[in-house]
């Protein structure tokens, strides 16, 4: 094989921890991650959380603690009704990638996903600066009620306040210009470009004006990555989680993969 890939945990390990919690992060940093990946949102009192969906009835008991509210989204929740949620239940009631039925996850660690938060962002910083370890902050379109909030500028603020090293920062975004506002704000800060957001449309280089992309990787192949690598550029793909598809891509020579399974490139990186 070629280098091995950095292994980077999409939401943290979500395949055995419920997404985008510190439980998730925690997993993937005892699994031997090189680094997490999680997404930015914010609540309706403007507090910076992490979060995916618009929705939250996928990872929380919204439907259970907020029945008439359900169908809202994330962006119309206050920071102490967004903390009444339990992702951790829900991921032990849901098992969404099958791995509790399968036996992955100890009795003990289960236990320990109860009453799990949704955390601040400051919350998943000092987690990874406590660590000595590495974060990949996605910034993601917001709901169109929060359609105007500076999210670049909160996020940078936040850094500067909590005093984190830039090195342990990536800052991702669909949303290119905002990537042009971080390097404008704080140019010491990694950014990588996402490309792929639609899956039936070919990938989008653009001018190929970032030094890292992260691809889907059902839109990527052979060629495109060698083409990318003439232009000195990085490639990490996501979200990779099939055996075989992570040894094509280790194979391949790109530079890092998003999986929600940290644990099974680790094993396979050690075979």
């Amino acid at each position: 094989m070629n280098t091995e890939p950095l292994i980077i945990a999409h939401r943290g390990a979500s395949s055995i921890a419920p997404e985008n919690t510190i439980a998730a992060a925690n997993q993937a940093f005892e699994v031997g991650a090189d680094l997490w990946e999680t997404d930015i949102a914010v609540t309706s009192d403007e507090q910076l959380i992490l979060f995916h969906d618009a929705s939250l009835q996928r990872t929380t008991n919204v439907a259970a603690v907020f029945p008439k509210r359900k169908h809202q989204v994330f962006t119309q929740f206050t920071l102490a009704e967004i903390q009444r949620l339990d992702p951790g239940i829900h991921f032990i009631e849901h098992d969404p990638f099958g791995e509790i039925n399968k036996g992955s996850i100890s009795r003990e660690t289960l236990a320990s996903f109860k009453d799990e938060k949704i955390p601040t962002l400051e919350d998943a910083l000092i987690f990874t600066r406590e660590k000595d370890w590495k974060i990949n902050l996605e910034l993601k379109t917001l709901p169109e009620n929060f359609k105007d909030f500076p999210i670049t500028q909160r996020v940078i603020e936040l850094i500067r306040t909590l005093e984190i090293d830039p090195g342990r920062l990536i800052i991702s975004s669909f949303n290119h210009p905002w990537l042009r506002q971080v390097i404008a704000m704080e140019p010491s800060i990694e950014v990588q470009a996402l490309i792929g957001y639609f899956e039936s449309k070919p990938l989008d280089w653009g001018d190929f004006s970032f030094p890292v992309y992260n691809a889907r990787s059902t839109l990527i192949d052979e060629d495109q990555i060698a083409r990318a690598k003439d232009k000195r550029k990085l490639i990490n793909l996501f979200t990779v989680n099939e055996k075989d598809e992570i040894i094509r891509f280790i194979n391949t020579g790109v530079n890092g993969l998003i999986t929600d399974y940290p644990q099974r490139i680790v094993a396979i990186a050690g075979e």
